[in-house]
């Protein structure tokens, strides 16, 4: 079975969870929504990929945010792709910022509440990976 290693950050503004929606120009999991993901590339370290990812597709630099938890790494397979699982290292940041600046990766944002989540349509396993970290 092929792996991929992957980051998935939630980030937190007061009582509220920002997700993003998957544009239609990605790879995979097009037009679903997600925290701020991306692939852990050759020997980097998971926390690192997180903080490039949040400044990559939402514009926040690593100042403006606080690790508040990371948990184990999860194993998820998606039925879209057989023979195939994503390892997802799941972070929860918190920030004071409100303005997102969205890159071509997704196509756009909302400020949540986390019992709203299962109004949206997610990449597999969003929920069971926001409830670890809540």
């Amino acid at each position: 079975m092929r792996s991929t290693k992957i980051v998935t950050s939630f980030i937190k503004n007061k009582s509220k969870l920002l997700i993003l929606k998957r544009s239609d120009k990605v790879r995979s999991m097009k037009e679903l929504w997600s925290g701020v993901s991306g692939i852990i590339e050759k020997e980097e370290t998971p926390i690192n990929r997180a903080k490039i990812e949040i400044f990559e597709e939402i514009g926040i630099v690593e100042n403006k945010i606080t690790l508040v938890k990371s948990i184990e790494k999860i194993k998820i397979s998606s039925p879209q792709y057989k023979n195939h699982e994503w390892v997802v290292f799941p972070f929860l940041f918190e920030t004071k910022q409100t303005e997102i600046k969205l890159n071509w990766e997704n196509s756009e944002y909302k400020w949540i509440n986390a019992n709203e989540l299962k109004n949206y349509e997610t990449v597999p396993s969003l929920d069971k990976i926001l409830f670890n970290l809540l």
